[in-house]
């Protein structure tokens, strides 16, 4: 009993937010690279610096006007549904504690980066506030 009392408060959960307008992001927001810049042939681990103009930086689970928390794509494209949270994988990377910078061991090769800021929820602004995709070689 219990347990399908939880599945229909997800459910219902679910709903109620899918119902919710996204959050806005407030016009001229930008998310973008410090480093590494975009081309760069670089040795791993490689050191990534989150940039942010026209919002703040707030941890996943808390909501203020205008901020939003980094999620890295890593040779991965943005996801065509920005109505739903960015999910949790190897190729999309949660930075839910405020962070704005990571290092991260990639193979050798090219790797396409990307970041997506997200509210509380992990889910994408409206409009969403998304990061020119950048290519980077690591060596050997």
């Amino acid at each position: 009993m219990r347990i399908a009392t939880l599945c229909l408060m997800l459910v219902a959960a679910t709903a109620l937010r899918a119902a919710e307008p996204r959050t806005p992001s407030p016009a001229g927001a930008e998310v973008y690279f410090e480093s590494p810049a975009d081309g760069a042939t670089i040795r791993g681990p490689v050191t990534v610096r989150f940039g942010l103009k026209g919002m703040g930086v707030a941890p996943a689970g808390i909501r203020f006007d205008n901020t939003g928390h980094h999620h890295l794509l890593i040779d991965t494209d943005v996801p065509a549904d920005l109505s739903a949270p960015l999910p949790a994988t190897d190729r999309i990377v949660h930075f839910g504690k405020g962070q704005t910078e990571t290092t991260i061991t990639l193979p050798p090769g090219r790797h396409t980066l990307q970041l997506v800021l997200g509210d509380a929820l992990h889910i994408p602004h409206d409009p969403p506030v998304i990061s020119k995709k950048i290519t980077i070689t690591v060596k050997p």
